[in-house]
């Protein structure tokens, strides 16, 4: 059973503009965000009271979106995207634009925890076998006390499309949780999540893999030292080598060769200077940031993109106020004389062209050169931009309606 094409139903989201772009590595977009950021705008997320997604990547996922298109799909259609993984981390620095933490879901989630014991929120878990549920259930009232337990369900096992959805959303919506986990493993959790979110109704959804053993004590977390070293995928190696020996060896296989194929392919000669990173989200806001969703204007908006477009000037808010603070649903972006993109120039393009979704349109790149075309079909986000010769022929693509 495929998954559909969750790219339309883009929400408004008013904290993107408050981040600095995402990286994007091998064709999946880390959000710039540390542990603290991360649960204002989960906290955000909670108020609005709409359903939004997020995950939290790791080599796996790299590894596995350069099969899975719809993986790939889900992951830059997700409302946030947290970096899981230190060699990720590691990475993000070689490519010019370190990432500012760590944001695993091991960790993540205990924190959510914490702040739902405090604001009175209600969380519902889904998936894991029934006695680690219910020896998680145990650990966690003992821990948080006052946290309110919406419900915890462990549906039959099947695959995803024997899966009875109607029946589990049904049972989640039921709660008013306002909080889900679910713990299907990746990529099954996030598939069944995109397919199923919105029917669920809970403000904020997440995969969180093996956390609920990790809370239920069934499996054991790496010490700190190897976390830290990036090791901790040894550790689970060593206690579940039978299932994960062959996955890690398939993730070393494709994401190195990747990586840095993507290092040497998108990283310029000289590297910038060291990019600021504010812990404070709402210090980074551009001017041009808008608190509300615009009204759509029914005139497309063209602009041209720099000629480099890089980390330094996908940061600068001068270069993009006209186009954030346009209520524009098409845009033609113009990228005659864009003659570099880097990993976050990439994540530049993948957040406009969401804004553009959000508001019912798209984004046309209009006579980009190899420059551009080149490293987005390196990340395999090529057929996410509409593609043009020149800016006329684009505006020409534009419907009527627009």
């Amino acid at each position: 059973m495929s998954t559909p094409d969750v790219f339309p139903t883009f929400a408004h989201r008013p904290w993107s503009h408050r981040l600095p772009p995402p990286i994007v590595m091998m064709g999946v977009p880390f959000d710039q965000v540390t542990n603290a950021q991360a649960l204002e705008i989960i906290g955000e997320m909670i108020e609005s009271r709409r359903p939004h997604l997020l995950a939290t990547a790791n080599v796996d996922f790299l590894a596995q979106v350069q099969e899975d298109m719809s993986l790939r799909s889900i992951l830059v259609a997700t409302d946030l995207v947290v970096c899981d993984g230190t060699p990720l981390l590691w990475m993000s620095r070689l490519l010019g634009d370190a990432l500012p933490e760590r944001v695993a879901g091991s960790d993540l989630v205990p924190l959510l925890l914490d702040l739902a014991s405090a604001k009175g929120h209600r969380v519902f878990f889904l998936g894991g076998r029934d006695e680690v549920l219910a020896e998680a259930q145990k650990r966690i009232m003992e821990r948080w006390p006052a946290l309110q337990i919406a419900g915890l369900y462990s549906p039959p096992f099947a695959p995803l499309d024997k899966m009875d959805h109607a029946d589990i959303c049904r049972r989640i919506r039921e709660t008013k949780a306002d909080i889900l986990f679910v713990s299907f493993g990746c990529p099954k959790q996030e598939k069944w999540l995109a397919m199923n979110f919105k029917e669920a109704g809970v403000p904020v959804s997440i995969g969180v893999g093996a956390t609920i053993d990790f809370l239920a004590g069934t499996l054991k977390r790496a010490p700190m030292w190897m976390r830290r070293s990036g090791l901790e995928w040894f550790y689970r190696t060593a206690q579940e080598p039978r299932r994960l020996a062959g996955r890690y060896w398939n993730d070393i296989r494709i994401v190195g060769p990747g990586l840095l194929h993507q290092l040497f392919t998108m990283r310029r000669k000289n590297p910038p200077p060291a990019l600021p990173f504010s812990d404070d989200i709402r210090a980074t806001a551009s001017p041009s940031a808008l608190p509300e969703a615009p009204a759509v204007s029914p005139s497309p908006l063209v602009v041209m993109l720099p000629d480099r477009l890089d980390a330094l000037s996908a940061r600068d808010a001068s270069l993009w106020s006209t186009i954030e603070s346009s209520p524009a649903a098409w845009i033609v972006a113009d990228a005659t004389h864009t003659t570099f993109l880097d990993s976050t120039g990439t994540g530049k393009l993948v957040r406009l062209a969401r804004m553009a979704r959000e508001r019912g349109g798209q984004i046309i790149l209009a006579g980009a050169t190899s420059a551009v075309i080149t490293p987005l079909a390196l990340m395999k986000l090529s057929g996410y931009f509409e593609i043009a010769p020149d800016v006329s022929t684009a505006l020409a693509r534009i419907p009527a309606a627009a």
